[in-house]
């Protein structure tokens, strides 16, 4: 990989949200953003639930794909795997195979 691949990757695993979203794409491609919780990311409050839609919808999903990481359709809600998946998914097949062995917080 070259330096910019390790920035897009760091960039893209950065946030724990993130993490989370694309660990989720693994198990179920695609996904869809129309609910308030689309990849059962459990919010504990209805009030984080609403912070992280839209988290979701103004910074992850379009920084995912301007990436290619992702393909967000915004019309339909669809998020699928992008062009540039294969850059981070052998790590976030490490990070789903170990995720009962990480810290509190890592996924």
């Amino acid at each position: 990989m070259n330096p910019d691949s390790w920035e897009k990757l760091f960039a893209a695993l950065s946030d724990p949200y993130r993490r989370q979203l694309l660990v989720a794409l693994l198990e179920h491609n695609p996904q869809d953003d129309t609910d308030l919780d689309p990849l059962d990311i459990v919010a504990e409050t209805e009030r984080e639930s609403t912070v992280l839609q839209s988290q979701l919808v103004h910074d992850h999903l379009p920084k995912l794909d301007a990436m290619e990481i992702v393909n967000w359709d915004r019309e339909t809600g669809e998020i699928s795997t992008g062009p540039e998946w294969g850059q981070v998914a052998p790590v976030l097949e490490l990070i789903h195979d170990h995720k009962g062995e990480l810290p509190d917080g890592w996924l």
